[in-house]
C-alpha cells in the first residue's frame, strides 16, 4: 500500500491550473525552499516533494494520468493501484524505465516508472540536433491493454479505445482518443507486447512514423488464474470421489469440457496436471487442477444421519493426526 499524494496541494494550485500557473508557482516554492538559500530545517525534504509534484504535473501525458487515478483522492489517503489503472493511455516512448522516476518517492516510481516516464529524445521534435533538415523516424509510443483469457486461448481481433493526452490552447491537458483494430495472437502471455507498426509518433519530414506497443493484460477470471503459460483452477469434488478415486468432468474457459481423473485418497489442495491445456504457443502450458473437498450439507435430516453413522463407526479416526505430514 502506498501513500496518495496531492501534487496540485503541494504546489498550491487548483487542479485545473494552467501550465503557465503550475511553472510560476513552482519557481515561487522553489525559491522559497531551496536548501541553497532557505534555513527551515525540512527544507530538503519540501524541496523534493515540490519537485515531485512538478515532474508530475508539468508533464502532460503524466498529469492525464495522475488526474485519472487522483479523481477523489486525498493527500496521505492509503491506496494501492490497480494493475490497469493505466489501460487505454497512449504515452510517448517505449515505457523503459527511466532513472528520474528513481530520484522521488515509491507512489511517483510506481505510477510513472513505466509509463508517462519513459524516455524523451530528439525522435519526438522529429530531429537529432543535426540539423534542422534532418527527418528521422518517429518516436515510438507504448499503451497497456486488458484482454479476456479467452482471447489467448483461441486468438481474436479486438477495438480499443486509446486516450492520448494532448495540451489545450491554455496549456491544460485533453485527451484525443482513437480507435485501432487489434489482432490478438494466440498464446500471447501477459506483460507481451502487439506491435502496430506506423502507430507511433509522426516521423520528421518524410520519414516513417513510429510504432505502437501494446503491453498486454488480462482481465480476472471468475474460476481460472494464469501462472505463466499454466492456467490455475479450483476443481471441487465430493468426498466420495477424493476418498474412492473417480472420472469428474472439468469445463474449460472456452466452455468445452474434458474428463479428468482423481487419484483414490486425494486430498484437499492436492493439484492434479492436465498436460498441454494451459495457454496455446511453442511451449504449451498446462492446467494445473487444486483439490476442493466440498462437504454435503449436514442441514439436510438425511445427510446428517449418515455423518452420525460415520461419527459411530469410525471412532477412531482423527482427522488432525491424519492430516499431519509423516
Amino acid at each position: 500500500m502506498l501513500e496518495f499524494k496531492d501534487y496540485y496541494k503541494v504546489l498550491g494550485v487548483a487542479r485545473d491550473a494552467t501550465a503557465d500557473q503550475i511553472k510560476k508557482a513552482y519557481r515561487k516554492l522553489a525559491r522559497q525552499y531551496h536548501p541553497d538559500v532557505s534555513s527551515q530545517p525540512d527544507a530538503a525534504d519540501r524541496m523534493s516533494q515540490i519537485n515531485e509534484a512538478y515532474a508530475a504535473l508539468s508533464d502532460v501525458e503524466r498529469r492525464a494520468a495522475y488526474d485519472a487515478l487522483g479523481q477523489g483522492r486525498q493527500q496521505g489517503e492509503r491506496f494501492s493501484p490497480s494493475p490497469d489503472w493505466e489501460e487505454g493511455f497512449e504515452f510517448s516512448g517505449a515505457g523503459v524505465a527511466g532513472t528520474e522516476a528513481d530520484q522521488f518517492s515509491d507512489f511517483f516510481s510506481q505510477l510513472f516508472g513505466r509509463s508517462a516516464g519513459g524516455p524523451r529524445g530528439p525522435q519526438s521534435r522529429g530531429g537529432n540536433g543535426a540539423g534542422a533538415g534532418f527527418a528521422m523516424r518517429g518516436e515510438d509510443h507504448h499503451a497497456r491493454i486488458v484482454l479476456d483469457l479467452q482471447d489467448a486461448l483461441s486468438g481474436a481481433t479486438r477495438q480499443v479505445t486509446l486516450r492520448s493526452p494532448r495540451r489545450d490552447a491554455q496549456g491544460r491537458a485533453t485527451l484525443v482518443e482513437r480507435k485501432l483494430d487489434v489482432s490478438v495472437p494466440m498464446g500471447i502471455r501477459a506483460g507481451q507486447r502487439i506491435r502496430l507498426a506506423g502507430q507511433g509518433g509522426a516521423g520528421g519530414g518524410n520519414a516513417p512514423a513510429g510504432d505502437l506497443l501494446l503491453e498486454v493484460q488480462f482481465r480476472p477470471h471468475p474460476r481460472f488464474e494464469i501462472e505463466g503459460s499454466d492456467l490455475i483452477a479450483d476443481l471441487p469434488v465430493a468426498p466420495w470421489e477424493a476418498a474412492l478415486g473417480g472420472i469428474v468432468p472439468v469445463e474449460l474457459p472456452d466452455g468445452s469440457r474434458l474428463k479428468v481423473r482423481v487419484p483414490e485418497g486425494a486430498q484437499g489442495g492436492q493439484r492434479l496436471t492436465v498436460r498441454g491445456k494451459g495457454l496455446p504457443g511453442p511451449n504449451r502450458g498446462d492446467l494445473e487442477l487444486i483439490v476442493q473437498v466440498v462437504l454435503p450439507d449436514a442441514r439436510d435430516p438425511k445427510i446428517r444421519a449418515l455423518y452420525e453413522t460415520m461419527a459411530r463407526e469410525l471412532p477412531d479416526f482423527d482427522a488432525r493426526s491424519a492430516a499431519s505430514p509423516g
